[in-house]
């Protein structure tokens, strides 16, 4: 930094500014502040800014999977996000919910000196991991329900499927069948859960829900075991990709969609517009749930060492149905 101060005529100070981005530096200074940096080769050192400031502008992100339309989308605006206010990222995959695992990834984040971690993993996860989080960390949950001590953020999953199920119910549908996704997903289950409530709202039958794993595979499975069923007319697959294996399970014996079948997936896969028919979907916003992972994770780094009792609560991320050709009325028979 002397040498970058006596090539550009100017202060040690100066150039602490500039390389921090602190306090106030004309722009014709900043230039030839800059101009001497790249002509000495100069680059800041952030292990030694760490030390003097604390802060190493690097933020871990443990994720439990990369398979998921929605974990990709997530992951993808919390690196944007963060690169656009002057973070790194330090990713850790996690391969299962085991205790070992999971305590694996926090002690390899501690190991890369991290401001505060992002943990994509579900909660069923990490209730079965039983982990406990360094106090002294800044967390931020997605795709979880352990708010309490923590701040989350989520898709808003029960709206989405009450949209899904309220719009079948609207085309005049008697009920509405739901294919699933895994048990130990907290998404399925705050989704499925929504199927039941709506239904019973509006006083109709619940059929049993069918399992799925969110594979197009899974869901034509489903499909197959439901298209035996004439009384079928309405399903709600929990995620797109299901609601595609659906589509081809009912067509492949000529049960026509909609004309015989209604079928709704969740996500918002951009290919879902290009299917025939285009599936009506409940689109979510996973980049808002990314961007805003990390402004809560900021929050908390600004905050840390102060007694917030009332944290403000995230809000959740709202969902729309994007209505296409997959459904209509039931048929008259």
């Amino acid at each position: 930094m002397e040498d970058v101060a006596r090539e550009a005529g100017v202060s040690g100070q100066t150039v602490s500014r500039v390389v921090n981005a602190r306090g106030y530096v004309g722009a014709a200074t900043r230039e030839r502040v800059e101009a001497a940096m790249h002509s000495l080769g100069y680059r800041p050192n952030s292990a030694a800014r760490a030390l003097r400031s604390g802060r190493f502008r690097t933020i871990g992100v443990v994720m439990f999977s990369f398979s998921s339309y929605g974990n990709q989308r997530t992951l993808d605006a919390i690196a944007v996000r963060a690169a656009q206010l002057g973070y790194a990222l330090t990713l850790i995959p996690v391969e299962s919910s085991a205790t070992e695992t999971v305590a694996g990834a926090f002690r390899r984040l501690e190991e890369h000196a991290v401001d505060g971690v992002i943990i994509v993993i579900e909660a069923h996860q990490l209730d079965e991991a039983d982990i406990e989080i360094p106090e002294a960390l800044p967390v931020v949950f997605v795709d979880s329900n352990r708010g309490e001590t923590h701040p989350f953020v989520d898709t808003d999953q029960a709206q989405g499927a009450r949209l899904a199920t309220e719009h079948l119910l609207d085309l005049g549908h008697d009920t509405v069948w739901h294919i699933t996704g895994p048990a130990r997903s907290y998404s399925a289950e705050r989704r499925r859960e929504a199927w039941r409530e709506t239904l019973e709202k509006h006083e109709r039958t619940v059929p049993a829900p069918i399992a799925g794993d969110w594979t197009a595979a899974s869901g034509y499975a489903a499909g197959v075991e439901l298209r035996e069923n004439e009384g079928v007319t309405a399903v709600f697959a929990a995620n797109d990709q299901m609601a595609i294996g659906v589509l081809r399970a009912f067509r492949e014996v000529g049960r026509e969609v909609p004309g015989d079948v209604s079928i709704v997936g969740f996500d918002g896969l951009p290919d879902a517009a290009q299917l025939w028919p285009p599936l009506t979907t409940v689109q979510q916003h996973p980049e808002r749930v990314g961007a805003l992972a990390v402004d809560a994770l900021l929050a908390e780094l600004e905050g840390a060492g102060s007694a917030a009792v009332d944290r403000p609560q995230t809000p959740l991320v709202g969902t729309e149905l994007i209505v296409r050709e997959s459904t209509a009325p039931p048929r008259k028979r």
